[in-house]
This record gives structure tokens, C-alpha cells and sequence, in this order.
């Protein structure tokens, strides 16, 4: 008799510890991963630079190939 009721009384203060316990331990989703982490901007920027500089050789080019400046 005395063991049931320590057991009973072990139990109890066990279920009362999970109650209060367990539902502060439901943790939340973890935040979604960016979408955008800057990379594909700095890679459109790069894109767009290089054009330009592509745009601005053939402009130049032909110009400094009518030149009667000659390096050899």
C-alpha cells in the first residue's frame, strides 16, 4: 500500500512536470531560407557590366583601327 502511493505520488509529480513542460518544447517551423541572397543580383549586374564593356570594345575598335597611329 505505502509503495502505490509513493508511485502514485511519483507519477504525479512527473505528469505535472510534462504538462508544464511539453507544450513550451513545441518548437516552431524554422524560418524559410531567403528567396533572393543577393548572389543573382551581383550576377545581373556582372552580366550587364560585361555587355557594356563588349558594346564599348566593337564601338571602340573600329576606330582605333582606321587610326594612322601604328604601334609596330
Amino acid at each position: 500500500m505505502a509503495v502505490s502511493r509513493v508511485s502514485f505520488g511519483v507519477m504525479a509529480i512527473v505528469a505535472l512536470i510534462f504538462s508544464i513542460a511539453l507544450p513550451a518544447v513545441q518548437a516552431q517551423a524554422p524560418a524559410p531560407a531567403p528567396s533572393n541572397d543577393g548572389t543573382s543580383i551581383d550576377q545581373g549586374i556582372a552580366y550587364v557590366l560585361m555587355l557594356v564593356a563588349l558594346v564599348l570594345t566593337y564601338l571602340i575598335h573600329p576606330l582605333d583601327a582606321s587610326s594612322s597611329y601604328h604601334l609596330f
